[in-house]
């Protein structure tokens, strides 16, 4: 049997965690922050394994359980995670696929030369956050209008002044969810799959989601949010229309 080629693109996914914990993640199943990424995960190898480019899916593992103030350590796990695939793979496009706080790290971390583009769930964003290093980058947040954890409002603020620092960004409103994504759990599914496989250029993307990444840097915030259900009534790409 021919050996397997290496894989010409990454996809990381970061779970959520909590504003403060120095101790580890808990193991395995008890682990249910990271439970709640694998049909993510399971959806961009389904989605992708068919394609002529070989994508590798990886989970970043965190050290500690939560972010910890200035001590950031869920970000420096993604760094760290995106100079991994560097060694492995060479210098590979990366889409980092983010929930809670592990859509803050992958934000963070989104200057990293890797990285092409961010898919953020349900994202914890702080307005201080900086945005400078999301220049260049494609950016799209998918927050429930119901969300009680974190803030849709702060998501919807953070995509606009990423879009003012040169980013393509856009925010995604899933209604009647929650902040687990448990609730319209395929419409997250399928919404990310088909996300990551536009950002990589496997396929296109929604059109209104690649009409919002193309909005003017001083596009006012309305105009770079979409609503789910409004593209799947309209059709608006296979991706929405298999949810």
């Amino acid at each position: 049997m021919a050996d397997r080629r290496p894989p010409s693109a990454a996809v990381l996914l970061l779970h959520g965690g909590r504003e403060t914990g120095l101790g580890p993640p808990p193991p395995g199943p008890l682990n249910l922050p990271a439970l709640r990424m694998r049909p993510f995960a399971r959806g961009v190898v389904r989605g992708t394994r068919d394609e002529p480019v070989d994508v590798a899916v990886q989970e970043v593992r965190y050290g500690h359980r939560g972010w910890n103030g200035s001590r950031e350590d869920a970000l420096h796990d993604a760094v760290r995670a995106l100079d991994g695939v560097r060694r492995e793979f060479g210098e590979v496009p990366v889409v980092l696929i983010g929930h809670s706080m592990g859509a803050r790290a992958a934000l963070r971390a989104a200057g990293h030369p890797l990285v092409r583009g961010v898919v953020g769930l349900a994202p914890w964003c702080p307005p201080g956050d900086p945005v400078t290093q999301l220049a260049d980058r494609d950016v799209v947040l998918l927050h429930s209008n119901r969300d009680r954890v974190t803030s849709p409002q702060a998501s919807q603020s953070l995509a606009t002044r990423a879009r003012r620092a040169g980013a393509r960004s856009c925010l995604v409103t899933i209604r009647a969810s929650d902040h687990a994504m448990l609730r319209r759990a395929r419409a997250w599914h399928t919404m990310t799959t088909g996300l990551v496989r536009g950002l990589l250029g496997l396929s296109a993307l929604p059109a209104a989601v690649d009409a919002a990444l193309r909005l003017p840097l001083d596009a006012p915030a309305s105009d770079g949010t979409l609503d789910y259900d409004r593209l799947r009534a309209r059709g608006d790409a296979t991706a929405v229309r298999r949810s």
